[in-house]
């Protein structure tokens, strides 16, 4: 049971949050002001549904931004199939874009509102959903508690607790027990994952592997692939994709120490592309000719670097190389999903802060598919060393090929976990037809 000081903790979350949420459109209007909110559809954060709901059982999926959303698309097709309704949440606008070119009118989809007590009150008291699904570490006190108040079933499915977030929520015990224990089922993705659960106070958990193994490889434009490739022609290139800060200006430095012996182009694909302006300006400022594609930018043999400043087209900028350093692990911590380039075909390097993604490099690695550098040096090297060497290349691109086959499963696992839960749902809706948009 909760203690006393973590009812206390939650007691103070809810008078704060309804404090404060008259004063909440200031915020969303300055996120909108940076392009993090549609304005259009600013009153979903509010709890406002903007279309109707469907007819029979419904399933709420939420999903924080582009890499859970990206996973959890599987699953919501299978439960789709399966005569299901599907709403699916997410919090940020690009993450909203890959939704709809991924699933179309299959599912619905919102905007999460606001963890406050009215937004998510109205949110639930219209779409009424069967079932909670919620996607790899999302925890809102405010929701979780609503939903157990109504009895609706929450299961969090590919789920991870990073170093940090599982030393927070160490240090409060009983409130993590109090917001944990009104989960019905904890499908980790590791066992290090259930094990971190459990002492938080989850139960049940069980281990289903990384549901981002079992996705389908990024899709691509295939003229806009053509078109590109025939103007690199011969040209090596390598990618440094899912960059943050400081990680374009190392691809910058890594192309100036490489291009007069290779001809080489280099891609960059930044994490987050509203930063592009910024980057291209810095690339410039180091004498780098820049490309970029939402400018439509030929790739000229005087192109240094070539700027993916769209979201949705990893799939396209990764078919262009066989060499992929993933960021956020350089001068960032946490790392990024190095799944996606191992799967296309690309020989991955990192820099060694993947903690986020530890279990998964510690399989690349093992399996010689991914290789981790210590600085921009030590990248430069690398990449040199790949491009030059076909065989160690080929070796890496094979070994990263078969370690995404022996990782997958994760679907089937999670689809077994959740059938107490679905399968009176697909009873339900068998007797009562939906009614689809």
């Amino acid at each position: 049971m909760s203690s006393f000081r973590a009812r206390l903790a939650l007691s103070s979350y809810r008078w704060i949050g309804s404090a404060i949420y008259p004063f909440v459109w200031s915020y969303l209007a300055l996120r909108a002001a940076k392009g993090k909110e549609d304005p259009a559809r600013r009153r979903e954060r509010y709890g406002h549904a903007s279309v109707a709901r469907p007819q029979g059982p419904l399933v709420w999926f939420h999903a924080a931004s582009v890499g859970e959303t990206n996973a959890v698309i599987p699953l919501i097709k299978e439960i789709h199939r399966r005569g299901i309704n599907v709403v699916l949440t997410t919090g940020t606008t690009t993450s909203a874009r890959v939704a709809a070119g991924r699933l179309g009118s299959a599912v619905i989809h919102q905007y999460v509102p606001l963890d406050f007590k009215p937004a998510v009150n109205r949110f639930l008291e219209y779409w009424q959903p069967d079932l909670a699904i919620i996607a790899e570490s999302e925890i809102w006190p405010m929701t979780i508690l609503e939903l157990g108040r109504r009895h609706i079933p929450q299961v969090l499915v590919n789920g991870r607790l990073s170093d940090r977030t599982f030393a927070r929520w160490k240090k409060r015990p009983a409130l993590a027990d109090a917001l944990f224990e009104n989960l019905a089922l904890v499908i980790a993705q590791s066992d290090v994952d259930a094990e971190r659960f459990r002492t938080l106070g989850a139960l049940p958990v069980m281990v289903s592997g990384n549901l981002k193994v079992d996705t389908d490889a990024p899709p691509h434009d295939p003229q806009a692939l053509k078109e590109y490739r025939q103007q690199i022609g011969t040209r090596k290139t390598w990618a440094a994709i899912s960059t943050f800060d400081g990680e374009e200006s190392a691809a910058g430095v890594v192309h100036r120490a490489l291009k007069e012996r290779t001809g080489l182009l280099t891609i960059v694909v930044p994490r987050h592309p509203e930063r592009s302006d910024a980057i291209e300006a810095a690339l410039t400022a180091k004498g780098l000719k820049v490309a970029r594609r939402t400018r439509r930018d030929p790739l000229t043999p005087d192109v240094d670097i070539f700027l993916g400043d769209t979201i949705g087209e990893m799939g396209l900028y990764l078919r262009l190389t066989e060499v992929a350093f993933v960021g956020r692990s350089l001068f960032a911590e946490g790392g990024q999903n190095p799944l996606e380039p191992a799967m296309l075909g690309c020989a991955v390097l990192s820099g060694g802060n993947v903690q986020n993604f530890r279990e998964t490099y510690q399989m690349l690695a093992k399996n010689g598919s991914a290789k981790i550098v210590r600085d921009v040096e030590m990248l430069a090297k690398g990449v040199n060393y790949l491009l030059a060497n076909d065989d160690m290349r080929r070796s890496m691109i094979d070994a990263g090929l078969e370690t995404v086959q022996e990782m997958r499963g994760a679907l089937s696992a999670t689809m077994k976990g959740l059938e107490p839960y679905i399968n009176p749902l697909v009873v339900k809706a068998r007797l009562e037809p939906r009614n689809d948009l």
